[in-house]
């Protein structure tokens, strides 16, 4: 893909990139839609990246484009304020805009041609978004001697996607993307930023991370995602706490009490999810990786139900992979569609897989993309020299 990212950046700029730089998507292993009430997450870097290919200019020329899209978008560095960024290039530029918030002098830093390529696959719940704002980051920390750490450039990834891009998003894939290791998973507090790497052993362990990518696209930026945060935040302000973070299990039967159905099963799967990410992290470092399987399906069942944010596609993904022989299986992302993950013994990976293609052919769903990814390390600067 490099290769690719650098034919891509000659022919549309007439010029050798600089520089080329990666960066992952990501897998949520367990910990979905806990970020953004501080809670904690265990995110996994996958084996899918996005590379990006760069140069700077001698003015104040952007110029951004990409092998998904055929315009090149052109701005000054002077016309980059989230109002007038819109459409895919938003991403790229979010991130340069975001950048100047976080102590870039926009005023003093060159312009510069960027061209994308990536293979993490768009709207499966992988977070491809957060794997090019984090290439891009990467990119212009460098070119632009910024010196920014990687908890840093990760909140800049997160200000770019909900400033400009308008997905109200936690600071989770940008955490995955840039802190990601070989065959480890990120603990991530997600109110103190504090980060651990977990080792996950699942090559020893004799298992795959089988992922089903459903093929039913979905949206950060619209309405399912920021209604399920908004009910957060109102039970959080109904219970008196900062954050959903601050109750724990022995909360819940005063949380029913006090709020809505509705608002109270959001609440309890925020809760119980903090809860298993914990358990899921105890597990890891106690008894190993074979030992987390409950933990998955527990979180798709609250996910299904409580969050209400699966979709017929996913279920039957879980379900189906489950009875194939996975010791564990969930839906991973924001929801509405995307992937689900099945933790799978390696010789049982064919299986599983044909029984979910058939399974999606019998109720006449889209064939799903069904692949193993590997954890893998997170951002990094892949070829050329500091300019």
């Amino acid at each position: 893909m490099d290769r690719a990212a650098q034919a891509g950046f000659q022919s549309r700029f007439h010029r050798s990139a600089t520089g080329l730089w990666s960066a992952p998507g990501r897998v949520n292993l367990i910990g979905e839609h806990t970020d953004y009430n501080d809670g904690f997450v265990l995110p996994l870097a996958i084996d899918r990246r996005t590379v990006v290919a760069l140069s700077t200019r001698t003015d104040r020329v952007v110029r951004v484009a990409s092998s998904f899209a055929a315009e090149t978008v052109e701005v000054s560095l002077d016309e980059l304020v989230p109002e007038k960024l819109d459409g895919w290039s938003a991403y790229p530029l979010g991130v340069a805009w975001a950048l100047g918030q976080f102590g870039a002098d926009l005023t003093a830093v060159p312009g510069f041609e960027v061209y994308i390529d990536s293979d993490v696959p768009v709207g499966a719940g992988l977070s491809s978004s957060a794997a090019l704002e984090s290439a891009v980051a990467v990119a212009l920390n460098d070119v632009w001697d910024l010196s920014l750490g990687r908890a840093t450039l990760a909140r800049v990834g997160q200000l770019a996607e909900n400033r400009v891009v308008g997905a109200p998003t936690g600071i989770m894939d940008q955490s995955a993307s840039l802190l990601g290791q070989a065959d480890a998973a990120v603990f991530l507090d997600c109110r103190s930023l504090a980060a651990e790497v977990i080792p996950l052993g699942l090559n020893p362990a004799g298992l795959e991370l089988l992922i089903i990518d459903t093929r039913v696209s979905h949206s950060h930026a619209t309405g399912g995602y920021a209604a399920r945060r908004k009910s957060c935040e109102a039970g959080a302000r109904a219970l008196g706490v900062p954050a959903l973070r601050d109750l724990s299990l022995h909360d819940l039967p005063r949380a029913q009490a006090m709020l809505d159905d509705e608002t109270f099963r959001r609440v309890r799967h925020i809760v119980t999810e903090n809860q298993r990410v914990l358990d899921t992290v105890e597990a890891l470092r106690s008894s190993g990786c074979t030992a987390i399987g409950p933990l998955l399906d527990a979180s798709h069942r609250s996910m299904r139900d409580d969050f209400e944010i699966s979709a017929p596609e996913l279920d039957v993904a879980v379900d189906t992979a489950r009875r194939a022989g996975a010791i564990g299986a969930r839906m991973t992302g924001g929801g509405f569609g995307g992937a689900s993950i099945a933790l799978t013994p390696t010789e049982l990976v064919p299986a599983v897989t044909a029984a979910v293609m058939v399974a999606f052919t019998e109720r006449g769903f889209a064939t799903p993309d069904v692949f193993v990814v590997h954890a893998a390390d997170g951002a990094a600067r892949d070829s050329g020299a500091r300019p």
